[in-house]
């Protein structure tokens, strides 16, 4: 079977791309690629030739052509790209050429999954091809790379050697008469098992920052009404994206924005001012507004400091108590009725003064968050999870070794513990795929675009 699809974007571009794998891409694409040289000659193996796609004596566009035999291609099988001009209407006549000649269109992420069936690629690598395509900052673009290029199935290979190794000692304890592993003792192995329960728990724990360069920082700008949020978003993105005025009330409902600050993604909401109110539509607003709070990784939480704070300032305030919150104190041109001293005993080390009238502030404000997240939260040469499906089979494997080292301590049989091990390393090995089933393996390349 050959597959076809195109795998460009289908919108007006400089260039399409069609491709092909199979048995049969190669034959395929020299029955409609007219050059002066042949796709077919082994000679020409992935090398980029100039023609024409032609079908039943009509050019359809003029192209690039290449072939990839296998197993030298990204699948694995032989392959073609046909690189045409973009656009929707060309790149389906030429796939229709292909699928009328016999090609089968390709579902979802066929491609990768051919590759990883046929070893080029694990499943944690696959996965971070989509992490690379989906990434919505230089972070997240990065640790897709890092993904792609193995680091993460390294990290997961390295616990499931050691699990294996334990598993040949604990095998040896059990029957160390049949065995050619010399036993080393039941301390010995338990020591073992917990030291690498540690590294996987430390792993684990790397989720929430992965998840934070995955999906972006969830950023709530709250406060009163009329106390600058708007102004802020606007200053923050360098553009005029939510109205402003002096009337208060005038957001009643969250806007949400993309910012990127030195690679990292910001999912900034602009929320509705938080007050008591009987309109009913501006009531739906300021419960958004606080559920927007209650989910953010960061809230910048904005007060009038021309004005004394208020009974509903400090519910803000104890409504952000336990998050990650930075205060500003705007207004400041137009006095000073609350001090960035007082605001200390609140935010300690998270207060700064601005004016977005007067565009001051917002330098700070930026440095802060880099502060927190890129130096802190964030560090994209690390190896972290960013799949919830990583952390799940992840904490499942800890379970099950969890299990297993206190079977071994407690000395109620050794046949037990080995179950448990054997299963944290079966665990370990649905992360990179080599375990895992086909029901597994559809539900992830389900998510790839067609033609990946």
């Amino acid at each position: 079977m050959t597959i076809a699809a195109i795998s460009t974007a289908k919108a007006p571009a400089g260039i399409g791309i069609v491709r092909l794998s199979g048995t049969d891409a190669i034959i395929m694409g020299e029955r409609f690629f007219s050059g002066r040289e042949s796709l077919s000659d082994p000679a020409n193996d992935r090398k980029l030739l100039y023609g024409h796609f032609v079908k039943d004596g009509e050019v359809y566009d003029e192209v690039l052509a290449v072939a990839f035999r296998g197993p030298r291609s990204y699948t694995g099988e032989d392959m073609v790209e046909i690189q045409a001009h973009g656009g929707s209407v060309g790149l389906e006549r030429i796939l229709s050429a292909f699928l009328e000649a016999g090609c089968v269109g390709a579902t979802p992420g066929e491609f990768t999954k051919i590759a990883f069936l046929n070893g080029k690629l694990d499943l944690t690598e696959a996965e971070g091809i989509m992490d690379m395509i989906e990434a919505e900052s230089v972070s997240a673009q990065k640790q897709g790379v890092r993904q792609l290029t193995g680091a993460l199935y390294r990290k997961i290979e390295g616990f499931r050697a050691s699990l294996k190794d334990t598993l040949a000692q604990l095998v040896a304890e059990i029957d160390f008469s049949t065995e050619e592993v010399e036993p080393v003792g039941v301390e010995v192995l338990i020591d073992t098992a917990t030291k690498i329960r540690e590294e996987m728990q430390r792993l684990l724990e790397t989720f929430h920052r992965g998840k934070l360069v995955k999906e972006g920082i969830a950023t709530a700008i709250v406060g009163k009404p009329n106390v600058g949020k708007s102004s802020f978003l606007n200053a923050l993105l360098r553009e005029d994206k939510a109205i402003v005025t002096e009337i208060p009330g005038t957001t009643r409902d969250v806007l949400e924005a993309s910012y990127s600050l030195n690679g990292i993604h910001l999912r900034v909401q602009d929320t509705a001012g938080i007050r008591e109110t009987e309109d009913v539509v501006e009531k739906l607003g300021i419960e958004r507004a606080l559920k927007s709070m209650e989910d953010a990784d960061l809230v910048i939480a904005i007060f009038d400091a021309s004005n004394p704070l208020t009974e509903t300032d400090l519910k803000i305030i104890e409504g952000v108590r336990d998050k990650r919150a930075l205060c500003l104190l705007n207004k400041r041109d137009l006095g000073s009725a609350v001090s960035a001293e007082e605001m200390e005993e609140y935010f300690p080390g998270a207060v700064i003064e601005t004016s977005f009238r007067e565009e001051e502030g917002l330098a700070a404000v930026e440095e802060k968050i880099e502060s927190w997240f890129l130096a802190g939260d964030i560090r994209t040469d690390d190896v972290f999870l960013t799949s919830l499906r990583h952390r799940d089979l992840l904490q499942a494997a800890i379970e099950s070794l969890d299990k297993g080292i206190a079977d071994l301590e407690a000395g109620v049989g050794l046949d037990l513990a080995e179950i448990y091990i054997e299963d944290a390393f079966t665990k370990l090995g649905e992360i990179t795929g080599q375990t895992a089933d086909e029901e597994v393996l559809n539900h992830v390349f389900s998510k790839f675009c067609i033609g990946k």
